[in-house]
């Protein structure tokens, strides 16, 4: 089952091994680390959150790429 995410919204990035093989910008560059807190957000032109499973993330108000909503954990409190 694929978590659902909401744009505006942040998270807590925890990849699942689908975002550890092949990793998003961030994590490539290395300044995206699992426990980052990130925020959703659409992008124009491009698919909205959730769309088949994925959102766009950014961090910091840097983009950082597109992963699996699965890896967004949401944040308590």
């Amino acid at each position: 089952m694929t978590r659902k995410v909401r744009a505006g919204t942040s998270y807590i990035f925890r990849p699942v091994p689908l975002d550890a093989i092949d990793p998003p910008v961030g994590m490539r560059e290395g300044w995206l680390v699992d426990g980052d807190i990130v925020k959703v957000v659409n992008l124009r032109g491009c698919p909205k959150a959730n769309a088949m499973g994925h959102a766009y993330i950014v961090k910091g108000g840097t983009f950082a790429g597109l992963v699996h909503c699965n890896s967004l954990v949401p944040r308590k409190g």
